[in-house]
């Protein structure tokens, strides 16, 4: 089973560059990051997590430029996003800035995707709530043809366009991993029909990790890679995963100065 961090990367916590040298320094393998554009002030949609919205959701780097930051003094670090809200972005757009990540990385990108949760969020990008789910659906799909096709087209409900080129191309074959996030009655549909892996977050959704797990791999008729994140740092928590057949854990890190966040690493690093 491999090992990473979960995070948010925000204007007054750890740097970029910092955490990911210090992640590749004590044998994590990867950088998983979270994203939200913006928070409207009048919100309305509560937090998945309960209780007020954490300062770290209002304060989050561009993912896509803070992974380059990362993958830029690391060799071996995978830089992914936990999760990139792809309801929210241009497909187009999008294709093109994991595939630039994966090449500067040398192969190193992944793209983790939801749907998100933030009503007036996504509202503000001109994204119905109530058709997310289809869009999701669509925008992996585009992306996917963006990154494998040399002529690339797409025609959908959501998502239109004609033969175009898109480059760069990907340099992981036959593209990065795209890990579908969400716990809910219908993610498995998407994982299926577009996903390369699972992208759950822990305690929501996933009591029954063990039989979920099993569920998805025989409903896909493959091995389905499983990573979850926001794991808490506890060797109960580490061995259960493992026996329910995660393949990744990314241990929750609070958005922490430098110096808190290398201590709470140093603490992790023992449950390697």
């Amino acid at each position: 089973m491999k090992f990473g961090v979960s995070t948010f990367v925000t204007d007054d916590g750890i740097g970029p560059a910092q955490l990911g040298r210090a992640l590749e320094e004590r044998g994590f393998g990867s950088l998983y990051v979270a994203e939200h554009t913006h928070i409207p002030v009048k919100r309305e949609s509560p937090w998945p997590g309960g209780g007020e919205l954490p300062r770290r959701y209002y304060r989050t780097l561009d993912p896509f430029v803070l992974l380059t930051a990362a993958a830029a003094v690391t060799e071996r670090l995978e830089v992914g996003t936990g999760i990139a809200l792809i309801t929210q972005r241009d497909p187009i757009v999008l294709a093109k800035e994991v595939a630039s990540l994966d090449l500067v990385s040398g192969g190193r990108a992944v793209l983790g995707v939801g749907a998100g949760w933030n009503r007036e969020e996504m509202r503000n990008h001109g994204t119905d709530p109530r058709t997310r789910m289809r869009l999701l659906v669509e925008r992996v799909e585009a992306v996917k043809a963006l990154w494998t096709q040399e002529e690339a087209e797409y025609h959908g409900e959501f998502v239109d366009f004609d033969p175009v080129y898109s480059y760069p191309k990907p340099v992981r074959s036959p593209h990065p991993p795209v890990m579908i996030g969400g716990s809910g009655p219908t993610t498995f549909d998407r994982v299926v029909r577009v996903g390369d892996g699972w992208l759950p977050i822990y305690g929501r959704g996933t009591d029954d990790l063990p039989a979920q797990i099993a569920e998805l791999r025989e409903r896909a008729g493959r091995r389905v890679a499983v990573t979850v994140f926001g794991v808490p740092g506890k060797p109960e928590t580490v061995e259960w995963l493992r026996e329910a057949g995660a393949d990744q854990i990314l241990f929750n890190l609070e958005t922490l100065p430098e110096a808190d966040t290398l201590r709470t690493l140093d603490r992790l690093a023992g449950l390697l």
